[in-house]
């Protein structure tokens, strides 16, 4: 009977870990963010730059990565295979953040602290291996919150979730989730103080 409940455990914490991961959390914030903050024009011409400049590559260096052996999961959990992930990343939220600055004057605030997030972790995986799904989900709470801070509280309480499921399923340690929840407060409220400013 134990075994069968710890199964199940196991099971529903692969579903809530596999649904938010870092890149289907922003998804749904970007989602909700063009529903809340542009009209479906203005969010199309935001949100098609950020799908094929940043999430589609993404998803395509995963699944290549993964086919060709490169990457032993989806969710990137070894440590010296992480680096060149990281890399990818930023590499296309750097060629986002020149094309938004270049096509409409100014810095995409939101992708420059998703590139600042991104380097901050790829220095601490020097370290440990920092929970990239508990830091990015905090993250996005932020992002959230920005908008309506009970979608931020609700956000946080996934992000806490998530931390769980990554420790359950034995992707990461205790520590390692502490570290990258501790890494993403600190990069969060930096974001929500320069979000206040630029609004004034």
């Amino acid at each position: 009977m134990e075994e069968k409940s710890s199964s199940l455990i196991h099971k529903i914490s692969k579903v809530i870990s596999d649904f938010f991961n870092p890149l289907i959390s922003l998804f749904i914030f970007f989602i909700y963010m063009s529903i809340k903050a542009y009209t479906f024009k203005d969010s199309l011409s935001y949100f098609l730059p950020v799908l094929l400049m940043i999430m589609a590559p993404v998803v395509i260096w995963l699944v290549w990565n993964v086919k060709t052996g490169r990457y032993t999961n989806m969710d990137v959990s070894n440590r010296i295979q992480r680096k060149t992930l990281y890399i990818f990343i930023a590499a296309c939220v750097i060629i986002y953040l020149a094309f938004n600055y270049i096509r409409n004057g100014y810095i995409d605030l939101v992708m420059l602290f998703i590139l600042i997030l991104l380097l901050t972790l790829q220095v601490s995986n020097l370290f440990i291996k920092s929970s990239m799904h508990t830091a990015f989900n905090i993250f996005v709470a932020a992002l959230f919150f920005s908008l309506n801070w009970k979608m931020g509280v609700l956000w946080l309480g996934i992000a806490a979730l998530v931390g769980i499921t990554r420790i359950i399923l034995k992707r990461h340690t205790i520590k390692e989730v502490f570290m990258g929840a501790g890494i993403a407060f600190l990069i969060s409220f930096i974001y929500l103080y320069c979000n206040i400013q630029f609004q004034h």
